[in-house]
């Protein structure tokens, strides 16, 4: 079974190395989502969506939101951004199998690891 709890923040950025108007500090709305897999438990539950919640934000959410992600990574990319809240998340989350983000409505990098 897999279950995926989706988070909305407001972060800039801007690509290094990179020639085109994303080279200078912008913003975006992104979307985030993080999916887990696993067996569902006895309470008919896979995970509780709260401790899924309160894990993503910590580790993820709270560094993010109203920040410059440049703060965090070098090459602040959807693509890096994946990769990073995979790191941050994995321990925490045995059984994440994927992260997605949107930078846009219609652009988003996929991860599994």
């Amino acid at each position: 079974m897999k279950i995926a709890k989706e988070f909305t923040f407001d972060s800039a950025h801007f690509l290094k190395d990179y020639h085109g108007k994303c080279e200078n500090l912008h913003g975006h709305t992104y979307r985030m989502r993080a999916t887990i897999e696993g067996d569902m438990q006895p309470n008919g539950l896979v995970m509780d969506f709260a401790e899924i919640k309160k894990i993503v934000n910590a580790k993820v959410i709270d560094k993010w939101d109203h920040a410059n992600i440049n703060d965090t990574l070098e090459h602040a990319s959807v693509e890096n951004m994946c990769v990073w809240a995979w790191e941050q998340l994995k321990p925490e989350l045995p059984g994440l199998v994927e992260i997605r983000i949107w930078e846009t409505s219609d652009s988003f990098a996929i991860y599994n690891g």
